[in-house]
């Protein structure tokens, strides 16, 4: 129910509730028209000024506007693929009422909760936490209910990996997808007229999952958002984006590419997102092993297109969201909070924010947020958590050069629009790194932002040394070792008032005897035809830096009853070899299989019986259950054990596997490979 008359009964409603329960922000809907246009006329190309007033209502219905896009696009999340949705407006909150009415208030999903957790987190650690700070929180709270880059950031994280790294294309197999567009919104609405600290800080938080191209489109989103306080023209907003994204970037240009599709169609929305679809929808260079449907940039473009045909109504973005398909829910939960900004809480249509009347809720989303997908995420009340929000934002303005004044008897925000973000300096951190002697080795400890350079940062070893051949320089240690050992360097990063350290431990190996071995052994059976698909474990090819596909991942024969059989991988030779560690990548591991819930290292003995090593210690972890949300892809694990002399080794363990979303899937037990290298020491 949308319109002036639904804007004005929303306003009384909004009124009543504030002299009702006295529990909302102070001064949220106060109308300060006349005040507004004074603060804008003592505005400059570097100040800009915006009431408190105004600033808690534009946080408020920017997270009522998240909520309401979330809740909209859920029923239709993945549901247009290969064409658009139809144009039977409104689509209407299908069957996310019965959500609503279970919980009796808003609930929480993977487009807002992960953005509440960094709320919770700069309460407790300050307005910027550190990516260990962050990665900690990750660990805790999220277990489930968590999929692509974001899962595989977390995994990583388990696997001793911190962000950066975590999001860094040669650790994390997916980050090209959308998921930096889901959570980091905070950071901009935290910024208000901030456009380049929005930018700078989204593209920071960003890393942790993603990486490269795959950050942009959050980029973008920062700097609309942000400067979303001071602008409401959706063009204009849209150029602001543009002008902030790195201009020999991916996203900059697909940006022009929905610009020109929407002057080209105007009144053909259904044209132009198929044109828009048959470029960008689909399996590329960058993304051969991921479902395209969950990518960054097509996602991206779906919400310019959206947000171009939507023209800054509220009711018809959301529609346009949903029509434009693919991972519908997160470019109408973005584009919400944005139009939210924008308009205040009187942009947002009643019938939205209250689905069942304002009879049965006095305020929108009955004032409940309601967790049910992570831990120790306590249940809030929204306009507590938008006045959280103001708090954080409030401090970022004025630790950044702005300042907050009394102008005629109201609180007003005096914003350095020229503000730039600083990111903590943080050394990543990195679980012991698998080197084989006399082989190029290369490790970036430091990954650069979008507006970074090195000119400010150096770094220099403070304990211990590099092996002669590899070398410290810039941010990464790189070169070829001809001497096996561990060794261990600590290493020191310093800019302008900032110092870390991290010790990194470099474990080299002798060469790699899998590839001299006389068979290879799966299972019950030894294979020794070179062109046998088993013979991919021992390629060398394990990692996303070696080029490493879905094609190069084994997968054992699924088993369909429980318990599960026990695969084995490993090797035999034609003569004893002397045998201390193994180098295991599981490659691929697919949605609902494809790991291991136990694991034995086996050696033959002079008696050809199997036996287990002794002293077994595998780094990192190995994830041994059948917790889906918790395995990694693509992750080394250095598997050591006390010496042993024998004809053969293997790998045993009882392959894993869930119950897929699909009902009509059945549940299957197997286990993957990419890389199962074999050494002396």
């Amino acid at each position: 129910m949308g319109g002036r008359a639904a804007r004005k009964r929303l306003s009384s409603n909004l009124c009543h509730c504030i002299l009702a329960s006295l529990l909302l922000i102070p001064g949220l809907f106060q109308n300060a028209a006349s005040q507004s246009a004074e603060l804008k006329s003592a505005d400059s190309k570097s100040t800009y000024s915006l009431s408190m007033a105004d600033y808690q209502d534009k946080v408020y219905a920017s997270w009522l506007g998240q909520m309401v896009g979330n809740f909209y696009g859920l029923p239709y999340e993945f549901k247009f693929i290969e064409q658009p949705g139809p144009e039977n407006f409104p689509y209407g909150y299908g069957s996310s009422l019965e959500r609503l009415k279970e919980f009796n208030g808003a609930f929480s999903d993977d487009d807002t909760d992960i953005e509440y957790m960094y709320l919770l987190a700069m309460e407790k650690y300050g307005t910027t936490p550190y990516y260990q700070q962050l990665a900690e929180d990750w660990q805790h709270q999220v277990r489930e209910r968590v999929w692509a880059a974001n899962r595989q950031a977390l995994a990583l994280m388990r696997a001793d990996f911190s962000p950066p790294l975590t999001g860094h294309k040669y650790y994390n197999s997916e980050w090209f997808q959308i998921d930096p567009q889901l959570i980091n919104e905070i950071w901009a609405v935290t910024a208000p007229g901030m456009i380049d600290y929005a930018v700078q800080k989204t593209d920071w938080a960003a890393r942790i999952t993603n990486d490269s191209f795959g950050v942009e489109p959050a980029m973008h989103y920062a700097a609309m958002y942000s400067a979303a306080f001071y602008e409401s023209d959706i063009n204009t907003l849209i150029n602001i984006g543009l002008k902030a994204l790195p201009k020999d970037g991916k996203f900059s240009h697909v940006v022009i590419d929905m610009q020109k599709l929407y002057q080209k169609y105007p009144q053909n929305w259904q044209q132009a997102r198929q044109e828009m679809a048959a470029k960008y929808a689909g399996n590329f260079e960058y993304n051969p092993n991921s479902w395209y449907a969950i990518d960054a940039t097509l996602n991206g473009a779906c919400a310019i297109l959206a947000l171009l045909y939507g023209q800054g109504d509220f009711q018809r973005t959301m529609d346009m969201s949903v029509a434009m398909g693919f991972d519908a829910d997160n470019q109408a939960a973005t584009l919400g909070g944005l139009l939210g900004i924008i308009g205040g809480v009187q942009a947002i249509p009643e019938s939205l924010l209250y689905p069942f009347g304002n009879k049965q809720w006095q305020k929108p989303f009955n004032d409940k947020y309601i967790n049910i997908t992570r831990e120790d995420l306590p249940d809030a009340s929204i306009e507590d958590m938008a006045r959280r929000i103001a708090t954080q934002g409030e401090k970022v303005i004025i630790a950044n050069g702005g300042s907050k004044e009394t102008v005629d008897g109201q609180q007003v925000y005096r914003i350095n629009r020229e503000a730039s973000f600083v990111a903590p300096m943080e050394l990543a951190k990195a679980p012991p790194l698998f080197i084989e002697v006399n082989q190029q080795f290369e490790f970036e400890f430091y990954p650069l932002l979008h507006h970074q350079s090195l000119d400010y940062v150096r770094f220099s070893i403070v304990e211990g040394s590099l092996p002669e051949g590899v070398t410290l320089k810039d941010n990464r240690i790189f070169g070829v070792s001809g001497k096996t050992g561990i060794f261990q360097v600590t290493i020191q990063g310093v800019t302008p008032g900032m110092t870390n350290r991290q010790t990194y431990t470099l474990s080299i190996h002798s060469k790699n005897l899998a590839p001299e071995a006389e068979a290879v052994i799966h299972n019950d059976k030894e294979y020794q035809q070179l062109d046998d698909e088993i013979f991919l474990i021992r390629d060398g090819k394990r990692g996303l830096r070696d080029g490493l596909s879905q094609g190069d991942t084994f997968y054992s024969a699924p088993q369909a009853k429980a318990p599960a059989s026990a695969d084995t991988y490993g090797y035999r030779f034609k003569t004893a070899q002397e045998i201390s560690t193994l180098l295991f990548n599981p490659g691929y591991v697919k949605e609902d299989s494809g790991w291991f819930t136990s694991i034995h290292v086996q050696y033959l003995d002079n008696q050809q019986e199997w036996q287990d090593v002794k002293a077994l210690n595998i780094t990192p972890r190995l994830e041994l259950h059948n917790n889906k949300y918790l395995q990694g892809k693509v992750i080394d694990h250095l598997v050591r054990f006390q010496p042993v002399s024998t004809t053969a080794i293997r790998i045993q363990g009882i392959p894993g596997g869930t119950q897929p979303d699909d009902p009509e899937q059945h549940k299957v037990f197997q286990s993957a490979i990419s890389e199962l290298s074999v050494h002396q020491y």
